[in-house]
C-alpha cells in the first residue's frame, strides 16, 4: 500500500487472493469488492493523522478483516459458518438477487456482528477497555471514511438496478434506502459494549454472541429476498 498501513496492506493483498478464487457474480465475493476499498482506504488514514491512536485503529482493522477472512477460508473446508454469515454463504450463487442485496448483506453481517467481536478482542489484545481514550472517538471517525467509499458504491448499485429493471426494483430500493451504516455501527458500539462487559461471564457471553448472530442473520435473510423482475 503506497503511503498508507503495511499490516493492513497486506491484509488487502489477502482479500485480493480470495476474490482471485471467485466466480465474479459470487455473493461473498460481490461484498468483498466493496469491503477491499474501505480497507485500502483505511490503510491510508491510519498514517495521515485521521485518528487520535492509529496504532488501535490499525489493529481494529485487522483484527476486523481476519473475522471477515474467516468466512471464505471456512465454507473452502466445508466447516460451518456463524449464523449472521450463513445467509449470503447459503444464497451467494442465487439467481435473481442483485448485487446491491448481496453488498448490503455482507455490510449487515460484518458490521452488526463482527465489528462488536472485533472491538472485543482488539481491546483485550492491548489490555484497554472500549471506553478509555480516544477509542469511542476513533471509532466514529471511520464513518467519515466509509462514507468516501460505501455510499457512491451503494447509489451507483442501485442507480444500475433502477436503471435495468424499472419498477420492478423500487421495493428493494426502498430496503436499501432505508440501511444506514451509520446506524449499524452504533449498533455494533452498543453490543461490543454489552459483550465486554459479559466477557468474564462465561454462560452470559456465549448466549449474547449467539443472539447476536441469529438476529443479524434474519436481517440478511431479508436483505437477500429474490426480486422478481
Amino acid at each position: 500500500m503506497t503511503r498508507g498501513s503495511v499490516k493492513i496492506g497486506r491484509v488487502v493483498s489477502e482479500m485480493d487472493k480470495v476474490r482471485a478464487g471467485m466466480p465474479h457474480a459470487d455473493g461473498i465475493g460481490v461484498f468483498l469488492d466493496v469491503y477491499r476499498r474501505v480497507t485500502a482506504l483505511v490503510a491510508l488514514r491510519v498514517m495521515d493523522s485521521t485518528f487520535h491512536d492509529p496504532a488501535f485503529t490499525e489493529a481494529l482493522d485487522i483484527e476486523f478483516a481476519d473475522l471477515f477472512l474467516d468466512v471464505p477460508e471456512d465454507v473452502a473446508a466445508k466447516r460451518t459458518v456463524s449464523k449472521a454469515w450463513a445467509p449470503l454463504v447459503e444464497r451467494r450463487a442465487v439467481r435473481g438477487i442483485l448485487p446491491i442485496q448481496f453488498a448490503l448483506a455482507g455490510m449487515n453481517a460484518h458490521i452488526n456482528h463482527d465489528l462488536a467481536l472485533a472491538v472485543v478482542a482488539t481491546c483485550a489484545a492491548r489490555d484497554v477497555a472500549p471506553d478509555d481514550g480516544s477509542i469511542h472517538r476513533d471509532f466514529e471517525k471511520v464513518n467519515a471514511v466509509l462514507a468516501e467509499v460505501v455510499r457512491p458504491i451503494r447509489d451507483s448499485f442501485l442507480d444500475e438496478a433502477i436503471v435495468k429493471h424499472g419498477a420492478a426494483v423500487e421495493p428493494l430500493a426502498d430496503l436499501v434506502s432505508n440501511f444506514s451504516i451509520d446506524k449499524a455501527r452504533d449498533a455494533a458500539w452498543i453490543a461490543a459494549l454489552t459483550l465486554w462487559h459479559l466477557r468474564d461471564i462465561p454462560f452470559l457471553d456465549h448466549a449474547a454472541r449467539q443472539t447476536l448472530a441469529c438476529s443479524v442473520g434474519l436481517v440478511s435473510r431479508q436483505l437477500l429476498v429474490r426480486v422478481q423482475l
